[in-house]
């Protein structure tokens, strides 16, 4: 069925409904003429966010298909106080299309920041959460929308960089970029249709952000008790949280380490490293343990040597 890019096209929970292998190869953006953002309003009219921990907390769009769609999650954003989007590699860039549905938000829409893949879009974030529709071979833990809220505003609120990252319309997040997620988020629709667009689905996270927000904002505010394992110590911890990019230079050094000592012994690596890697993300290191673990395997890599030249001799 062929969608209007006007239309946001239907997709299934978060934008996924087709082969979850499919290769959804981004093409490069191609050139649109956008109209000048919107005039910034006057003094007092600015729309301001709930509270400080919506600033920490962005919207990725990973390989948007449709200009129109961007627009439109623009707008749900914003309705709800959120104003950091991330458009990581979109087959189209912004356009007419984008800010004519944005209706209002052609400031979120402007500042959008645009990067080349979801990597380089979490690269500094402290947790991440991915929208996906299906249980998946890979070892989520999952939550509905309004946990996956309750969770990302504690994080936000203890100081991290958050992320909530929506797939493809139609084949949503590949399985490697999972991997880059902490927990998963699942949109309970009916399930005789559970289809939902792009915009759709950021609109009733983006509502859940905003009472979470509100939640704990109030003065007599009790917060629900958080997974321990997804929260970490949040404010008492008195190391920062490792970010992403910081936990991917981890693991990739744990790859090396154990290549080194030959671990796999002929055997596949991928599935032990996905294990490892839902492991540690679930212990929410801080940087001082990220250094700590890292000198460890430093000297693993180097007695691997140091063996490996004796056995030569």
């Amino acid at each position: 069925m062929n969608h209007d890019p006007r239309e946001p096209a239907p997709t299934a929970q978060a934008t996924e409904n087709a082969n979850p292998n499919a290769n959804s190869e981004a093409n490069p953006l191609e050139a649109a003429s956008a109209p000048a953002p919107a005039p910034a309003p006057a003094p007092g009219d600015e729309p301001a966010a709930i509270d400080p921990a919506m600033a920490r907390i962005r919207v990725v769009l990973v390989g948007t298909q449709h200009p129109g769609n961007i627009g439109s999650a623009a707008r749900a954003m914003k309705t709800m106080g959120l104003s950091r989007l991330v458009l990581a590699a979109p087959e189209k860039a912004p356009d007419r299309d984008s800010y004519a549905l944005a209706a209002g938000a052609d400031d979120v829409l402007a500042a959008a920041t645009v990067v080349p893949d979801l990597a380089a879009a979490v690269a500094d974030c402290h947790f991440v959460l991915g929208c996906t529709a299906r249980s998946r071979r890979i070892a989520l833990e999952q939550f509905d929308p309004r946990q996956a809220a309750a969770l990302c505003d504690a994080r936000a609120r203890a100081g991290s960089e958050v992320a909530l990252v929506f797939g493809r319309e139609r084949t949503g997040l590949e399985n490697h970029e999972l991997q880059l997620c902490h927990a998963a988020v699942h949109i309970p629709a009916n399930p005789g249709y559970s289809s939902l667009n792009l915009a759709a689905a950021v609109q009733v996270l983006s509502y859940e952000l905003r009472m979470a927000s509100l939640a704990a904002s109030a003065p007599a505010a009790a917060p629900a008790p958080l997974p321990a394992a997804i929260v970490g110590d949040g404010g008492d911890r008195r190391e920062p949280p490792a970010s992403h990019a910081q936990m991917e230079g981890f693991f990739g050094q744990l790859g090396q380490a154990l290549d080194a000592i030959d671990f796999h012994k002929g055997r596949t690596p991928e599935a032990a490293m996905h294990k490892l890697r839902r492991l540690f993300l679930r212990a929410q290191l801080d940087e001082r343990e990220v250094r700590l673990l890292r000198g460890v395997l430093a000297d693993v890599e180097r007695t691997a040597m140091l063996l490996a030249a004796a056995q030569k001799r």
